[in-house]
C-alpha cells in the first residue's frame, strides 16, 4: 500500500476545488510543521505570508540532504515531505504565516505552530509534536502530573487569537504532542470561538486527565474531534480519551508506527483496521495501572529525577544519546549514583512497580486468550 509520499504523487495534481480536503491532507500538514521555518515564515505579529513553494526553496538553500539525514529524530523526513508538497498543484501555493517556535528550558516547554491557508479549503492551524530536544520530551512527561503545561497554555492563547481574527471555519490539528495541543486548545477556548472550529485532528496524540475529558467544554467539542491511531499505538493511548478512535494500518511495527510516513494510504483515505493491536492494549493497561498507583507528587518527583539525570549527563537532544550511546549510558549511570538516597529509592520503587504491573497485565492477557480459545 502507499504512504504520504505516494499520496502526493497520486493526488498532488488535484487542487482542493477539484477534490476536497481529507484526513490524509490533515496528516501531511501536521508533518509540515516539523520543519524549522525560522527566518522563513513570519511570526504572529506580522500579517505577511509566504507560499510553501517559496518557503521550501529558502529552506533548501541553507540545508543539505546529508545534514537532515544525519539526524536521529523520527520527524527528519518532514523537509523531504515539504519539498515534494511544494512541487504539487495541491499544496504548492499554501500560504504559511503566524509561525511560532519557542524552546524554553526554564519553562520546560517546546512549542511550535503555524497557520496554513489552503487555496479553496480555508485555514488550517497545525501544532507541532515533540522534536528531538529533551525539553520537548520532558513536556510530554509533565502532562502526567500538571493540570496544564506551558505548551498547552500557549496553544490556547494562540488558537484563541487566530479564531478571533477569522471569519470562516478553521481546522485544527497535530501529530503526537501536537494532537494533544490541538484538542486542548480547542477545548479551552471560549464558546463563541469554539463555534468557528470545523474539525480537530489528533494523529496519535496523547490524551488528557480525567478532569479534562469530563468537563463540559470537552463534551462540547467532542463531536468535532477525530482521533486517529496506528494499529500498534503507544503514544496515542497515553492518558485518557473519550469518543471513538479510528485505527489505521502501518507498514512498521511497535513504536515505529508513530512515524506518520508509515501509515498506509489508499486514494484519499487511510487503510482501516478494526482494533488497536493486543500488545498496545496490554501496554496501555500497564501504564495506566502504574500511573494511578503513584500520587501526583510522586509522578513529579520521578520526572524530575529522570530528567535531572539526563541534564547531569549532558544529554540535551535525542541525537546526543544516539550519537554515542555507550558513553551516554555510562554518564547516566554516574548521574544516578549522584542522586540523593531518597531519589534513588523512589526511582527503584517506581521501576519495580512498573515491572510488577507489566507482569500482572501479561498474565491476565494470557489467561483471557486461553479462555477465549477454549470457548
Amino acid at each position: 500500500m502507499g504512504n504520504l509520499m505516494d499520496y502526493l504523487d497520486w493526488r498532488g495534481d488535484l487542487p482542493f476545488q477539484a477534490d476536497g480536503f481529507n484526513e490524509v491532507d490533515s496528516l501531511i500538514l501536521t508533518q509540515l510543521i516539523y520543519v524549522d521555518f525560522g527566518g522563513i515564515v513570519e511570526g504572529p505579529e506580522s500579517g505577511a505570508a509566504v507560499s510553501l513553494k517559496e518557503a521550501s526553496a529558502r529552506f533548501w538553500n541553507t540545508h543539505t540532504e546529508e545534514e537532515i539525514l544525519a539526524k536521529v529524530s523520527m520527524t527528519k523526513s518532514a523537509p523531504f515531505v515539504m519539498r515534494r508538497m511544494a512541487e504539487t498543484k495541491r499544496f504548492g501555493e499554501i500560504a504559511l504565516s503566524r509561525y511560532v517556535n519557542e524552546i524554553s528550558e526554564e519553562e520546560q516547554s517546546q512549542f511550535s505552530v503555524a497557520c496554513m491557508r489552503l487555496p479553496d479549503a480555508g485555514l488550517y492551524v497545525a501544532f507541532c509534536g515533540t522534536d528531538d530536544t529533551i525539553v520537548g520530551w520532558r513536556e510530554n512527561f509533565n502532562m502526567g502530573y500538571l493540570a496544564e503545561t506551558p505548551g498547552q497554555r500557549k496553544a490556547v492563547e494562540y488558537l484563541s487569537r487566530v479564531l478571533a481574527q477569522e471569519q470562516e471555519k478553521v481546522r485544527v490539528g497535530g501529530h503526537s504532542k501536537g494532537g494533544n495541543l490541538a484538542v486542548y486548545a480547542s477545548v479551552k477556548c471560549e464558546l463563541q470561538l469554539q463555534e468557528k472550529i470545523a474539525a480537530v485532528y489528533s494523529n496519535d496524540g496523547p490524551g488528557f486527565s480525567r478532569e479534562v475529558i469530563e468537563s463540559e467544554s470537552y463534551r462540547r467539542i467532542l463531536p468535532k474531534i477525530r482521533t486517529i491511531l496506528p494499529e500498534s499505538s503507544i503514544v496515542g493511548l497515553l492518558l485518557e480519551h473519550q469518543g471513538a478512535c479510528e485505527v489505521v494500518k502501518s507498514s512498521q511495527n511497535g513504536v515505529m508506527q508513530h512515524d506518520a510516513l508509515s501509515w498506509e494510504v489508499l486514494g484519499a483515505r487511510f487503510i482501516r483496521t478494526a482494533h488497536v493491536a493486543a500488545e498496545s492494549v496490554l501496554l496501555d493497561e500497564t501504564m495506566k495501572s502504574w500511573i494511578y498507583q503513584l500520587s501526583g507528587d510522586e509522578r513529579e518527583q520521578i520526572v524530575e529525577t529522570i530528567f535531572s539525570m539526563l541534564e547531569d549527563a549532558g544529554i540535551k537532544t535525542v541525537d546526543d544519546f544516539y550519537g554515542s550511546p555507550w558513553k551516554m549510558m555510562q554518564e547516566l549511570l554516574k548521574a544516578r549514583s549522584r542522586l540523593s538516597s531518597e531519589s534513588q529509592k523512589l526511582l527503584s520503587r517506581a521501576l519495580k512497580l512498573l515491572w510488577n504491573e507489566g507482569n500482572r497485565a501479561l498474565r491476565r492477557a494470557v489467561k483471557e486468550r486461553k479462555q477465549s480459545s477454549e470457548g
